[in-house]
């Protein structure tokens, strides 16, 4: 145990104090640990907050409701629960030995030892505790490891390995988020030696590490030892042939440019821009619709040159959507860029493709001024050459420059009579 301490609102907050005091006391005892206790020591934000407890759950349970909480059993059989206050949830985990895992998920006993507890966590900056004073409980060196932004398995890397072959891009997560120079080497081992076990992973799991290693500050050095050490190519096999290079000058690029960090644009960044490869990829890893839509609409948006004249990029912006031309110029500008650190000849691209880029973050879509009902009143009847007629319309008014107004449009229409 060190003298050091937390001084810090979050961990004076009323409602997580409470909770921690209705858990100790007559004979047991509660901590704060894993990430907020990381987080805060590492300078970032801080997300959920979890607690460490020698109760058991349902000694937990009545604690809390006995303390005015609400409790929800999100998984008893595993030692946790969620304790809400203050419209917020907090998971309380009775401490766990781990009896038997197969790679996937582990059977745990329940214990009241905090050194066992700590080393079946995985790595020793995700097993650091916090006493409600603020006093950090250190049983697995994890401070060293926090001071010299070192990303370590706590004991064997093989052996937490194979307890959740997760582990592994869990490992490449932490070092992009937190990790500094090169890796833990004997981890990196670990993990290189042992990447086929991420083949049988749930596809949600990968793509929920994924995410988050893309939303790093900067992941370009964690896609590299990836790529290294085979995970990247067993994860993402899109990328085998198309490469992660175009990473770092995109990271640069959001960084020159004020872009926020996006990381399904990382990620587009890394596959080709093919329906079929993206389609690969969200089927795979099991996307939202969202984000599935937004990659196939990226792929299928047309190449865009500087050059482009501010008609012709309306109307590809009107036919292709904002949000798919935008993703296709960020991506342009951040490969201009990189090439005109070596050719000036580049920097008049980066200047047009930035305008461009500019125009599309400020583009609004024009609403097309006539609609069915107006070619109806017209003498048209419901049906096909209604539908025709609609789209020829709008053809001459995307022609126009989106100028022509609903009576000019109109006022083309052939009266019909069926």
């Amino acid at each position: 145990m060190t003298a050091e301490k937390i001084e810090a609102e979050w961990l004076r907050d009323d409602a997580l104090q409470s909770i921690l005091a209705a858990l100790g006391g007559g004979g047991e005892a509660a901590r704060v640990v894993g990430g907020a206790v990381r987080n805060h020591l590492f300078g970032e934000a801080i997300g959920d907050v979890d607690i460490a407890t020698t109760c058991l759950p349902e000694e937990s349970i009545a604690r809390c409701k006995k303390a005015g909480f609400r409790t929800v059993p999100t998984g008893v059989e595993h030692g946790t629960i969620l304790v809400v206050a203050d419209h917020r949830g907090f998971e309380v985990t009775t401490l766990r030995e781990d009896v038997e895992t197969d790679g996937r998920r582990a059977k745990v006993r329940f214990g009241r030892d905090w050194e066992h507890d700590a080393r079946r966590r995985d790595f020793t900056v995700n097993a650091l505790y916090c006493e409600p004073d603020g006093t950090i409980v250190d049983l697995v060196k994890g401070m060293a490891d926090v001071r010299s932004r070192t990303i370590r398995f706590i004991g064997e890397p093989e052996d937490r390995i194979r307890e959740d072959y997760l582990r592994i891009l869990r490992f490449f997560r932490l070092f992009a988020w937190y990790g500094d120079g090169r890796p833990d080497p004997v981890g990196l081992l670990a993990c290189a030696k042992l990447k086929d076990g991420v083949e049988g992973l749930s596809a949600e799991r990968i793509w929920t590490e994924m995410r988050k290693l893309l939303s790093a500050p900067n992941p370009s050095r964690a896609l590299l030892w990836m790529r290294q050490s085979g995970v990247l190519s067993l994860v993402l096999p899109e990328s085998e042939k198309w490469g992660m290079d175009a990473v770092p000058a995109y990271v640069d690029a959001e960084t020159a440019l004020g872009w926020e960090g996006d990381p399904l644009l990382r990620l587009m960044a890394m596959i080709p821009p093919r329906e079929d490869a993206v389609r690969s990829v969200a089927l795979r890893w099991k996307m939202s619709n969202a984000d599935r839509e937004r990659l196939v609409a990226w792929a299928d948006a047309p190449t865009i040159g500087p050059d482009l004249d501010d008609k012709t990029f309306g109307e590809m912006l009107y036919r292709s959507g904002r949000q798919p031309v935008l993703d296709r110029l960020r991506l342009a500008v951040a490969a201009a860029r990189a090439r005109a650190s070596n050719d000036a000849n580049m920097l008049e691209q980066v200047a047009g493709l930035l305008r461009l880029a500019r125009h599309a973050e400020n583009w609004e879509r024009p609403t097309f001024p006539v609609s069915g009902r107006d070619l109806i009143e017209a003498g048209y009847s419901e049906g096909a050459a209604l539908g025709d007629a609609l789209r020829a319309l709008e053809e001459r008014w995307i022609a126009s420059g989106f100028s022509l107004t609903r009576e000019a449009l109109l006022a083309e229409v052939q009266p019909t009579s069926g």
